[in-house]
């Protein structure tokens, strides 16, 4: 199967040797992805619905330069720095995926690498149409 690699042209994907999606075959894995604009500043200062909703619009990027949407997420990962604002969080997620509802987990992480970042997500995907 080809291994098709997806960049979001961040200068840190090749620094720490990572990419922003990988597809293999039907499937497309999408690394851990937070609230970042085109110049890779953090969207949405102490705001975890916002920097949910930009960090979902990014995964929306991502998949569908893979060939991917929403609709074939089957899982995702949300990591936040307070879990008692889960709920903002999922609020977010939910206008996202009220109707496909991938396996997801939300699990509250001491840090993440940017200070002013409050979520980071991950998703899958399995293309389910040809």
């Amino acid at each position: 199967m080809e291994r098709r690699s997806i960049s979001s042209g961040t200068p840190w994907e090749s620094r720490v040797g990572y990419s922003r999606a990988v597809r293999i075959g039907d499937r497309v894995i999408v690394s851990g992805t937070t609230a970042t604009d085109d110049a890779g500043e953090v969207v949405g200062d102490d705001d975890p619905y916002t920097q949910t909703i930009v960090a979902l619009s990014n995964i929306e990027d991502a998949l569908e330069e893979a060939g991917a949407t929403f609709e074939d997420v089957v899982r995702t990962r949300v990591y936040v720095t307070d879990i008692g604002r889960w709920e903002e969080v999922g609020r977010a997620h939910g206008e996202h995926f009220a109707e496909v509802r991938p396996a997801t987990s939300m699990l509250e992480v001491r840090a993440l690498i940017d200070p002013a970042m409050l979520v980071e997500i991950e998703a899958e995907a399995i293309i389910s149409r040809p």
